[in-house]
């Protein structure tokens, strides 16, 4: 998947807070609470998804009509990837006269309109914000490599980061126990907000900031409040999505 545009720039702050918040997936509820608990003011405040806005959670089709309805920003998430693909493969079945399967668990799919599929596949890979020299990407960047050489794979999938043989340069790792947290080793000029990686929680570096605390496993819904960089978190109301063992 490559959208209209890949890396995006928001020029101007909102007149007052940009609000940053994890994976949501499909978890509306406390999408809406921590908004509140955020003092969130459509007038004056801009909210920003770090990607996978779907899947694991109840209300994935709801939040992807919310965040667009709202005129939320958003980066790509693999799992956005997914639901943009089994939508396909959906809408492909019935093209053929075949029913999909009513117990697939990419069903909710059926609940996007034409403006919801838009929405997605516009969501860039990055979004730069140099009014608070940061930038937000949904699973990371390597570092050392300018963003534009950044191989989009790596900003929606990636975890860790070990050395490259025979030099001091870093390659990204999807999974696996292999190289360090990428946040860890991570001194780029921007802070990085990201999400993708619930299982180390809430990732607080020099350099970047990890907002993923597994809402849909039962964890918490967070979110960040620039240009003050004050954390708000608001519990799962239940678990949703039970955690795989590790």
């Amino acid at each position: 998947h490559v959208p209209p545009l890949v890396h995006a720039t928001i020029a101007s702050p909102p007149p007052r807070n940009s609000i940053v918040v994890g994976d949501v997936h499909g978890c509306l509820d406390e999408l809406k609470q921590l908004l509140r608990d955020c003092e969130y003011d459509t007038r004056v405040d801009q909210v920003i998804l770090v990607g996978d806005l779907v899947n694991k959670g109840p209300a994935s089709a709801g939040v992807v009509r919310y965040a667009r309805e709202q005129n939320f920003l958003a980066v790509f998430g693999n799992h956005d990837e997914a639901a943009l693909f089994n939508w396909r493969r959906r809408q492909a079945l019935r093209d053929r006269g075949e029913a999909p399967d009513g117990g697939d668990k990419y069903a909710y799919t059926d609940g996007f309109d034409a403006a919801d599929v838009a929405y997605i596949s516009s969501l860039p890979y990055t979004l730069s914000l140099p009014a608070y020299d940061a930038v937000v990407v949904h699973a990371g960047v390597v570092p050392g490599v300018p963003l534009e050489s950044q191989h989009l794979a790596d900003m929606y999938r990636m975890r860790n980061v070990a050395r490259r043989q025979g030099s001091d340069g870093w390659h990204a790792l999807e999974k696996g126990n292999d190289g360090v947290a990428w946040a860890t080793a991570y001194e780029g000029e921007r802070h990085v907000y990201f999400g993708h990686d619930a299982k180390r929680k809430l990732q607080r570096e020099r350099f970047a900031t990890g907002l993923d605390t597994g809402c849909c496993y039962g964890g918490a819904l967070t979110a960040v409040v620039l240009p003050e960089r004050r954390l708000v978190q608001v519990q799962a109301r239940r678990v949703y999505s039970p955690p795989k063992s590790p």
